[in-house]
């Protein structure tokens, strides 16, 4: 069992939360008001891209398992990521808190194909595959099928297609209770 803090009180913190829950772990969820008392082992940033900095400045994750889920993506225009293409969100963020622990997953995700029992695909990235396998492990239970993309440099191609997957579904070309498929 794992102690798992959450950053967000949105639909996918909530349904993020519930996975982890019936996998046996305990599960705090944070919003952007509530005083941070303890974090646990592995911490999800479900939050806005824009909350990051705030959250990365105001806690210490030395050697936490630290979930970036964001898709960095400029809602202003819905036509380019806030990110240089040679880079990405968790990248960044890796870069903010370099003693933390930082894996890329479920932003290929909408909150919909997490809900319930129903399996789906959880894909992640991460140059430290402790990391990846102790959030494996943790998720164990929780009826996700967890697919280990590569490095930490995949997140940039996850990212690309959580950013198309939104803009489809923005156009009604795909619903919000869908998304890609893997199949063997």
């Amino acid at each position: 069992m794992k102690n798992i803090s959450i950053f967000g009180k949105g639909n996918m913190a909530k349904v993020i939360a519930e996975r982890f829950t019936k996998a046996g772990n305990e599960v705090t969820l944070y919003g952007s008001k509530d005083e941070v008392t303890n974090i646990g082992d592995i911490v999800i940033l479900a939050v806005p891209y824009g909350a990051l900095t705030t959250i990365l400045e105001a806690n210490d994750f030395k050697g936490k398992i630290l979930v970036d889920i964001t898709n960095p993506v400029d809602f202003s225009t819905m036509d380019a990521l806030l990110v240089p293409s040679d880079s990405s969100a968790t990248e960044v963020i890796a870069k903010a808190a370099p003693a933390a622990r930082v894996v890329k997953a479920f932003n290929t995700n909408f909150a919909a194909t997490l809900a319930g029992d129903t399996t789906t695909s959880v894909l992640l990235a991460s140059d430290d595959a402790d990391a990846k396998a102790e959030l494996t492990n943790a998720l164990d239970g929780s009826h996700l099928n967890i697919i280990d993309a590569g490095s930490l440099k995949r997140a940039r191609e996850l990212e690309a297609l959580g950013f198309l997957q939104i803009t489809l579904a923005i156009r009604g070309l795909i619903g919000w209770t869908g998304g890609f498929s893997l199949s063997k």
